[in-house]
């Protein structure tokens, strides 16, 4: 038997045996992953930011874990040799509506603690000639990494601490008595006392396989990336985010440049209807079943339909999704817009139609179940892994 297992080897689970087996050295942990390799899902598809925790609601757990992710993970990659880079962030307003809501991003990121400038439009402009608007938020701390470099870090130290990672080992049945969890699968069963489970677009599944009653379901919105072509790479010097909408948790078509040195453009964000698929055009029929029967997801899909319809356009056609682009920058052409897979995040949707928008964990006795960690759960992973390495050690007392 083990002391711990860890259901999922995206970044919050590798970082959670990780921060188990320091707190707990000698410990017997075992991290057991679907997939043959890591971070292969949300990990392994996104802009590679280092957030800074400025859109968050004062207090919320993604602002407070968000703003010390930050910073551990800078450290985490300085003490590892991860190159990362520190190239700042603007959001650019592009019209009055947008100007009022960025004054109102002003005032959450001050009650944040993040350290923002408010520019005006010459000063937007000096800075990123190419890039037009009214005004835009700078913020210095936000910063590009490879999550991947990282996820394969941690678990090279879970490794060297004694820690088994079991890759192709998918997770079919989960039952708990007062002394154990068993997890099973296809290739055998084996047991711990101490679970926890980061399965990430499939944290309901795992959760319902555990006895948990939850009143949500993800459902899955695919993030459609392109990256621009080489002589494109200097067009910006820092990130360029638009102003967000602060009723949807989707941060909008940024311009992202890579620690590799690419320049990227997305995401948007589409309902899919296959939970892994990343193909344009993928369809599971048990996914897609779950998700089009589910009734908070007809709440969300009546209180949007202006949204998807939009999203919608915006991938079977490049002229939308370019426009999105050209408000803030209007050079871009189409023929910018190069191929580029695809995301996939997973959005927890409660019953009553209510999109989660914090992180959102549940447990009992002896596991705890990490149900809704979109972004910026990839920056926030290390103090995510700390948070709940409390509740189980909370729960043993």
């Amino acid at each position: 038997m083990y002391d711990y297992c860890v259901i999922g080897g995206g970044i919050v689970g590798v970082a959670t045996a990780h921060r188990i087996l320091e707190r707990h050295p000698g410990a017997s942990l075992l991290l057991v992953e679907k997939a043959g390799e890591l971070g292969l899902h949300q990990t392994g598809h996104n802009s590679g930011v280092i957030h800074s925790g400025i859109y968050y609601e004062p207090g919320s757990l993604k602002a407070r874990l968000c703003v010390r992710g930050a910073q551990l993970t800078k450290e985490f990659a300085a003490a590892h040799h991860i190159p990362f880079e520190e190239c700042g962030k603007l959001l650019v307003a592009t019209d009055a509506g947008e100007h009022a809501r960025m004054l109102a991003l002003y005032e959450r990121s001050v009650a944040n603690g993040v350290e923002v400038e408010l520019l005006d439009t010459a000063e937007l402009v000096r800075r990123e000639p190419r890039i037009t608007g009214v005004g835009a938020l700078f913020v210095a701390s936000t910063g590009i990494i490879d999550y991947g470099k990282v996820t394969r870090a941690l678990a090279e130290d879970v490794r060297a601490a004694g820690g088994e990672i079991v890759l192709g080992a998918e997770v079919t049945a989960i039952s708990e008595t007062d002394s154990a969890v068993t997890i099973s699968g296809p290739d055998g069963s084996r047991q711990a006392r101490r679970l926890v489970v980061c399965a990430g677009l499939q944290a309901d599944r795992m959760a319902r396989l555990a006895g948990l009653d939850i009143d949500l379901r993800i459902v899955p919105f695919r993030g459609e990336y392109y990256q621009l072509p080489p002589h494109r790479k200097d067009l910006v010097n820092t990130l360029i985010y638009p102003i967000p909408d602060p009723e949807l948790p989707f941060l909008g078509v940024h311009l992202s440049p890579t620690i590799d040195g690419g320049l990227t453009v997305g995401p948007n964000a589409v309902l899919g209807l296959a939970r892994e698929g990343y193909a344009k055009g993928s369809v599971n029929l048990r996914d897609a079943r779950e998700i089009l029967g589910y009734r908070g997801f007809h709440k969300v899909a009546a209180a949007n339909v202006r949204t998807g319809l939009r999203e919608l356009r915006n991938s079977l056609f490049k002229r939308g999704y370019l426009a999105e682009c050209r408000r803030y920058c209007p050079e871009l052409t189409r023929a910018d817009l190069l191929p580029r897979e695809a995301g996939i995040r997973a959005q927890a949707v409660l019953r009553d139609g209510t999109l989660a928008h914090d992180f959102l964990l549940e447990h009992t006795p002896r596991s705890v179940h990490v149900l809704n960690a979109p972004s910026p759960a990839a920056t926030s992973a290390l103090p995510i892994a700390e948070y709940i390495v409390d509740r189980l050690d909370d729960s043993v007392q």
